[in-house]
């Protein structure tokens, strides 16, 4: 299937992708994500390693296919992607009001609150996606994580990126945060409510002023948004940073993600 959709991908302009061939082939790889048998992107000895076939049979996708119109509750919705079905029997906990699209996974004893799941992404086991959460395409988010309420995960597909956001392993991200451009936050580490990173922004130790990096919240930290005086011409202004306020032991949990016990300790919903 792989080289068959890098031959696909490599000569797209030039053979129909209407075709019955192409339309399986491409078919065939969405499914794999929309089972969680493979997945877009993966953390390989701590490394995101991108598998580039499937992120292109997704674009593929979207060249093939047409608006399909269907009923969402009381509206009447047209696109591309079709929502996801078989959640009944699957282990995951799914409000009304959430959308999630064909071609993402989530792992049985996730959580879905009302939120928007883009096609590519992965939830882990155990993860919370509180209310009104966005998660772009081809974002992957690790095991018993929290996303807080009004999160907005970037994606891969549009705009088109190198790697997804990637959230791992019991990590806590605060309300209306913003993780954008392929930026990492690493295992067990609590993001304040409003924090914003991207590849560019700079994360700071607050107890030295030692830059860690741009774009990556190391493990078992709690990270706060803040700002730092950069002189202009027109003056001196403020640039975003995210602030390293405290380390935490390797396993150590912090109060407020503490507060998610209550829910994951509840036998999963099936619906």
């Amino acid at each position: 299937m792989r080289s068959e959709l890098e031959d696909l991908w490599e000569r797209r302009d030039e053979v129909s992708l209407q075709s019955a061939e192409a339309v399986a082939a491409v078919d065939a790889a969405i499914d794999l994500l929309d089972t969680g048998r493979a997945r877009v992107a993966e953390l390989v000895e701590g490394e995101v390693v991108v598998h580039d076939w499937l992120k292109n049979a997704i674009l593929l996708l979207y060249k093939q296919a047409s608006p399909q119109t269907s009923q969402f509750g009381p509206f009447q919705c047209a696109d591309k992607i079709p929502l996801k079905t078989g959640i009944d029997g699957s282990g995951v906990q799914v409000s009304p009001g959430a959308v999630i699209r064909r071609g993402s996974y989530q792992e049985p004893g996730a959580v879905v609150m009302p939120s928007h799941i883009g096609i590519g992404s992965y939830v882990g086991e155990g993860t919370l996606v509180d209310s009104w959460v966005g998660i772009g395409s081809c974002a992957q988010i690790g095991r018993n994580v929290h996303l807080s309420g009004g999160v907005g995960l970037g994606g891969m597909i549009e705009p088109p990126m190198a790697r997804p956001v990637v959230i791992e392993d019991d990590a806590f991200i605060g309300a209306r945060s913003m993780i954008y451009s392929g930026a990492r936050v690493g295992e067990g580490a609590l993001l304040g409510a409003g924090a914003l990173l991207t590849d560019t922004i700079p994360v700071i130790d607050a107890a030295t002023g030692e830059e860690l990096g741009r774009g990556e919240v190391p493990p078992w930290t709690v990270a706060v948004p803040a700002s730092r005086p950069r002189e202009f011409a027109g003056g001196t202004f403020g640039l975003p940073c995210l602030l390293v306020i405290k380390h935490l032991k390797k396993g150590e949990r912090h109060d407020k993600a503490k507060l998610n016990d209550a829910v994951r300790t509840q036998p999963p919903v099936i619906l």
